[in-house]
């Protein structure tokens, strides 16, 4: 097979759903040529067809791993190191948000960390903390302060950083010691569109995300408590259950939906809320190139998503009063729906391969560091 361009090895941490960092894999996937793919652990059926080739770990061969891939974190390193050293490629792009970063190279290749985040379970343990039972939160915090160390040091290995937003950057700057140009994640915006045609709903409200502690869906929930606006709330997670539990009669949970119905969600909400302190949001993105605004909080992700006041609505973060007021002001707003999807077309798809592309060959011309 003949290919044209660069060749690239990526690296990514697990392949074992499909989710947002794995869209990312597939338009890189897009972007090089047969590119090699690696991983720790895959799961065929959950992915596209592009997956196919992917070439996991040791990992993959112990029972009950590929179930349980958040349990095998403290094996991750020494599943990358035990790899045989990548060589005849031209780059390896690792997609990081764990231990990815460990991928062996042989010396003289330059690699690229796409940073989706710097390891959140490391860095941010007490907003993690919920995924591991009661009784192992202290050893597993204490093993945490190892993996900061060991993060940081594998982090030199890096010929160039790219984060996913600035809020991003700006914690690879202060975990690492190191600067990084931001390309923001691929949205398929031929796909999420408006339609003038479809009637909007007033007062209904969508948030879209994992329930799971960090992405707040809990306070999203709270802020229609009592009050006069309806949200369905798109996700699965641990916390489903209590979230439900404590839920009042205007919050319905319809679980994951397919892609049609999301965008059906979407194009007739009033808004979407996603009041979590996110390392992008693409789902938010998704929203605004429907054409729907969102409302969020003036911390990570959103603040290079949501024009406040054009765009969507920013409020302060972990203040439920200000959630509901920013609800209330998104609900009494005449938005200007085609410039809220003008706006997101900056996060075409297309955008994000021709700046990664840039980025790599840029990487590949300079002189690698000794």
């Amino acid at each position: 097979m003949t290919t044209t361009g660069p060749r690239v090895a990526i690296a990514h941490e697990w392949l074992v759903s499909y989710a947002g960092s794995e869209r990312v894999v597939r338009e890189l996937l897009g972007t090089f040529d047969a590119a090699r793919l690696l991983t720790t652990m895959y799961r065929p059926a959950a992915l596209p067809l592009e997956f196919a080739a992917a070439e996991p770990s040791l990992l993959q061969h112990l029972p009950g791993a590929v179930d349980h891939h958040e349990w095998m974190l403290p094996l991750m390193p020494l599943s990358w190191r035990l790899r045989p050293e990548v060589r005849d490629v031209d780059a390896v792009v690792s997609s990081s948000h764990a231990c990815s970063n460990a991928v062996r190279v042989a010396p003289g290749i330059p690699r690229l960390s796409y940073c989706h985040t710097p390891m959140r379970y490391a860095w941010d343990f007490p907003s993690e903390r919920t995924r591991f039972p009661r009784p192992v939160r202290p050893a597993a915090q204490a093993m945490m302060a190892g993996f900061r160390r060991w993060d940081r040091t594998t982090s030199e290995h890096v010929t160039r950083f790219v984060a996913n937003s600035a809020a991003v950057a700006a914690r690879i700057r202060t975990h690492y010691g190191r600067s990084a140009e931001v390309i923001h994640p691929p949205v398929d915006t031929e796909f999420f569109t408006r339609a003038p045609e479809v009637v909007l709903e007033p007062g209904e409200f969508v948030y879209v995300g994992r329930l799971v502690s960090y992405k707040r869906a809990d306070l999203a929930v709270a802020a229609f408590a009592d009050g006069p606006h309806r949200l369905t709330v798109v996700g699965e997670g641990h916390l489903r259950a209590e979230l439900e539990a404590g839920a009042g009669p205007n919050v319905r949970f319809v679980g994951k939906v397919g892609d049609e119905a999301l965008r059906d969600l979407y194009r007739r909400s009033t808004a979407m809320v996603f009041p979590a302190d996110e390392d992008f949001g693409i789902s938010m993105a998704e929203a605004q190139a429907c054409g729907t605004p969102v409302v969020s909080v003036r911390r990570g992700g959103a603040v290079d998503i949501v024009d406040d006041g054009r765009t969507g609505v920013l409020a302060r973060p972990d203040d439920l009063a200000d959630l509901r007021a920013a609800i209330d002001r998104a609900a009494r707003t005449d938005w200007d729906r085609a410039a809220i999807r003008a706006h997101a077309e900056r996060f075409a798809a297309s955008r994000f391969r021709q700046r990664m592309r840039d980025a790599v060959l840029d990487m590949i011309a300079a002189p690698v560091p000794s």
